[in-house]
C-alpha cells in the first residue's frame, strides 16, 4: 500500500485525510505538534472505514517518525489567515514552521514528493524545495486547481450548468493577482466568452480572485478547508495513480512562459514523478501582461522571504 504523510492535522489537514481515505489509495499519517489531536481525528477517522468499506490504515502522531518510508507528504501545518490578513502576513510564521515540517519529513522519508498548502502558497513551496535541497519534480504547490475549482462552482451557479461540462483554468499566483484565463475556459468547447455577457464573466473572475478572501470574512475564524483538502487529495492520487493528468498547479520556474527561478501556478502534467511536465498556453498581450503583473507579485514575497531565511 502506498503511504501519504500530512503535516498538520487541522480542518485542512483531516479533511485532507478523509477525501484520501474515501479514494482507498493509500495509508495515512496525520501529524501535528497538538498532543491528542492528530491521533484522535486518526482514530476517529479508521473507526469510520468499516462503515464506507475501504481498507486504509490511518494514524496520529506529534512526531515525524511515523511518517517513515511515506511516498508523498502534504504540508498544510501553518498559521490560518484571519480577517484582514493578508498572505503575506503569514510569511516569517509558516516560513518556520514549512522548514521544520521539509527537513524532520526528510530525514524519514528521503525519497517523498512533497505536496504544498501553507500561504503565502508559491513562497512556502520555493522554501521547501531549496531547504530540502529537492529537485523541482518533487515540490509541487496546490494553487491552481482550487483556484480553477472556485471559477467553475461560479460559472455553474451563473449558467445552470452541470460542473463537469465546466472548464476553467486559473493560473499565476495564489493571490488577488492571479490569472482567470477566460479565452481558454470553456463550456463544452464554447468558450466562456462566447457563453456569458462581458459583465457577468467579470464579476466572475473578480470573485474567484477573492474566492479565499470571501470564506475568511464569512468564517471569521477560519480560512476553506473543504476545497483546499479535495484539490490536494486529487493531486495526490494523479501522482500515485501515474495519471498524467493536466491541472494547474505551482512549480519552479525554469525558463517557461519566460520565468526563472520562482515558484508559479501554470498547467503542469502529474505522474509518478511528480511534475512531468510544464504546459505552455499562447497567451495574448492582455493576458500576458497579467502574467507579468501576478509574477512581479510572487517575486516580491519571494524575496521578502529570502531577507528572513538563508536560501
Amino acid at each position: 500500500m502506498n503511504k501519504i504523510s500530512i503535516i498538520g492535522a487541522g480542518m485542512t489537514g483531516a479533511t485532507t485525510a478523509h477525501w484520501l481515505a474515501e479514494r482507498e489509495i493509500a495509508d495515512l499519517v496525520l501529524v501535528d505538534v497538538v498532543e491528542g489531536m492528530p491521533q484522535g481525528k486518526g482514530l476517529d477517522m479508521l473507526e469510520a472505514m468499516p462503515i464506507v468499506g475501504k481498507d486504509v490504515t490511518i494514524v496520529g502522531a506529534n512526531d515525524y517518525a511515523a511518517t517513515a518510508g511515506s511516498d508523498i507528504v502534504i504540508v498544510t501545518a501553518g498559521l490560518a489567515r484571519k480577517p484582514g490578513m493578508s498572505r503575506d502576513d503569514l510569511l516569517k510564521v509558516n516560513a518556520e514552521i514549512v522548514g521544520k515540517a521539509i527537513t524532520e519529513s526528510l530525514k524519514y522519508s528521503p525519497e517523498a514528493i512533497f505536496i504544498i498548502l501553507t500561504n503565502p502558497l508559491d513562497t512556502m513551496a520555493y522554501l521547501a524545495m531549496k531547504i530540502g535541497k529537492l529537485p523541482r519534480e518533487r515540490v509541487i504547490g496546490q494553487a491552481g486547481i482550487l483556484d480553477s475549482a472556485r471559477m467553475r462552482a461560479f460559472v455553474a451557479l451563473e449558467t445552470g450548468v452541470s460542473v463537469e461540462n465546466i472548464n476553467c483554468y486559473v493560473l499565476g499566483g495564489h493571490g488577488d493577482e492571479m490569472v482567470p484565463l477566460t479565452r481558454h475556459s470553456n463550456i463544452a468547447g464554447i468558450p466562456l466568452r462566447n457563453y456569458l455577457p462581458a459583465d457577468k464573466l467579470e464579476a466572475i473572475v473578480a470573485r474567484t480572485r477573492k474566492g479565499g478572501g470571501e470564506i475568511v470574512n464569512l468564517l471569521k475564524t477560519g480560512s476553506a478547508y473543504y476545497a483546499p483538502a479535495a484539490a490536494c487529495a486529487q493531486m495526490a492520487e494523479a501522482i500515485l495513480k501515474d495519471k498524467k493528468l493536466i491541472v494547474p498547479c505551482a512549480v519552479h520556474m525554469q525558463g517557461e512562459y519566460g520565468l526563472k527561478d520562482m515558484f508559479f501556478g501554470v498547467p503542469v502534467m502529474l505522474g509518478r514523478k511528480g511534475l512531468e511536465k510544464v504546459i505552455e498556453y499562447e497567451l495574448d498581450a492582455d493576458e500576458k501582461a497579467e502574467f507579468e503583473k501576478s509574477a512581479a507579485s510572487v517575486r516580491e514575497t519571494h524575496e521578502a522571504l529570502k531577507s528572513l531565511v538563508m536560501l
